[in-house]
Formats: C-alpha cells, structure tokens, sequence
C-alpha cells in the first residue's frame, strides 16, 4: 500500500472518532432492585460537544434512542413494541435527560438480572451512535401477602387478581400492590403503597365496588390507608392516626361498602397549618407591666 493510501484510512478513523466524541452519554436507574411488573426508571443523559445545536427527531423505525438489554446468559430482552422518544433539542454544550420505563419497551417480567445499555444516535441517514455505560437491575417475584380474582362487572367474562407483596429492595420494608390480568397473568400495574412496619400484619379487603383497599402501618402511630381499582389505580390514599381503643380496622358493611373504624383522619397539609400557627403565637415577644 502506498503512504497516501495510509493517511487516508487515518483519516477517515479520525473523524469517526471525531463523530463519536460529540456526545457524551450516560444511564442510571433510580435503583436496582425491582419487583417484576414494576415500572423500571432509567435516565439517559446527553452532553452535546458538538459546537453547534444538535436536534434529535423521534422516529418508530429509526429513533435516536434505543437500549440493548440482556440477562446473564447473553439473552436479549424481547421488545414489547417499538417507541417514539419525541423529539430533543440540545443547545452547544448543553447537557439534557430523558427518562424511559425500560418496562414499557421490554418484557422484564421473569425474574433474573439484567444488564442494559442505551445508544444515542446523531442526526442524519448515517448518524454515529455513542453508547452509554453499563448498568444492571434485579428482577425479583416478590413475596404475596394477599391474593383475590375479581370479576370486573362492565367487561363481561374479564377478570383480575389483586396482590398485596412484601418486597424490600434496595431500601426498607414496602407494601406494593399488583393487580395482574386473569387471562394472561401478566402484570396490569404494580407499584408501592409505601414503606411499611411490620410488626402489624396489613389488612386487605375488597369492597362492592371491586376496589381492594389495604390498611398497613407505616409509623408507630400512622396508618396508610388506600384503593386499588381493577385498572390498577390508586383511586383513594389517607393517613390514619391510632384511635384510643386500639389499631385501625378495616370494617365492611352490610351493602360491601369499606371503611376504616377506630382511627382519626390525618390531613397533614391542616396539621402543617396549625403548627406554623403555633410557631407564629410561640415568637411574639411577651408583654410585662
């Protein structure tokens, strides 16, 4: 080969660094530990070195993010669908971040670790990608404290199955609750209730309504109380402090309707009030004659 011929494969590797180092990225979770169903959190940060303004446009086929996620035996993750991540702007020497539920894109159900990366793709038919670090999660069953199938009244033959969990994590002692689609048995929605003491055993029920409602004890003197609907929502959250005969109770009527007896409501936007209020007569300077 000729010098020439050289100069110019060094070159053409040059500016493919070049192209490469325009952008600095990096992934993290907002932890490691998940329960399967959980929605996964990953934040994607992108720094544009380019010297000039970088537009990244949202593309089905072709977007300018994308994740390769695997388990321990070099498996990939199966795609649930392909994502638009919509369009980015990012001024010279800007930094952005774009949060992506890695559980809406991926079937991350089955429990294992798993190892993700993110690319970030620059504009253009040819556009270089710059890859991300690496970074892991565990996918745990969790543990049911509860279970109840439901019917749901205005979709006839559909069904639902409510789960309480104990699940620990990266962090203290949680109450999650799970509601999962009687037909497949996949996850519908799971996500936490709160951290939990567990020297009381939460209570669960499920009213007229089809709504499962969990009493659990968070604080020696405080009690979560909440709603679940079929959909997984969290239709209804109060705090309940003890009463002076003992724990909360969840009771239910006669007509399947559910409440919370033996407990004074909390509202901790009024208790706030009154103790500003407080503080406020509490700073007057005393009056002496």
């Amino acid at each position: 080969m000729t010098l020439p011929f050289f100069r110019l494969i060094a070159v053409v590797l040059a500016m493919s660094g070049l192209a490469q180092a325009q952008l600095a990225t990096s992934l993290r979770l907002s932890k490691t530990q998940y329960l399967s169903g959980e929605p996964i959190i990953a934040t994607v940060t992108v720094t544009n070195h380019a010297g000039r303004d970088i537009v990244f446009q949202g593309e089905a086929q072709r977007p300018w993010l994308d994740f390769v996620i695997t388990n321990t035996h070099g498996d990939s993750a199966t795609p649930t669908g392909h994502s638009s991540f919509g369009a980015l702007t990012i001024s010279a020497g800007q930094t952005l971040s774009r949060q992506v539920d890695l559980s809406a894109l991926f079937q991350l159900t089955d429990p294992g670790t798993y190892a993700t990366t993110a690319t970030v793709r620059m504009p253009g038919h040819d556009g270089e990608t710059t890859t991300t670090n690496r970074v892991f999660l565990t996918v745990s069953p969790g543990r049911p404290y509860w279970t109840q199938k439901v019917g749901i009244g205005d979709r006839s033959g559909k069904t639902r199955e409510f789960r309480v969990l104990n699940f620990s994590g990266d962090q203290k002692s949680q109450i999650y609750a799970q509601v999962l689609d009687g037909r497949s048995g996949l996850p519908i929605r799971t996500y936490s209730l709160g951290e939990a003491l567990l020297l009381r055993k939460p209570s669960v029920t499920v009213d007229k309504n089809q709504r499962m409602h969990v009493l659990f004890l968070t604080s020696p003197d405080t009690w979560i109380h909440c709603q679940i609907d079929t959909d997984g929502q969290l239709a209804n959250r109060a705090i309940h402090k003890s009463g002076p005969q003992g724990d909360p109770l969840l009771m239910t009527a006669p007509d399947g309707s559910v409440s919370v007896s033996n407990s004074i409501l909390y509202d901790p936007k009024a208790a706030a009030a009154a103790r500003a209020k407080f503080r406020k007569l509490s700073e007057r300077p005393s009056i002496t004659f």
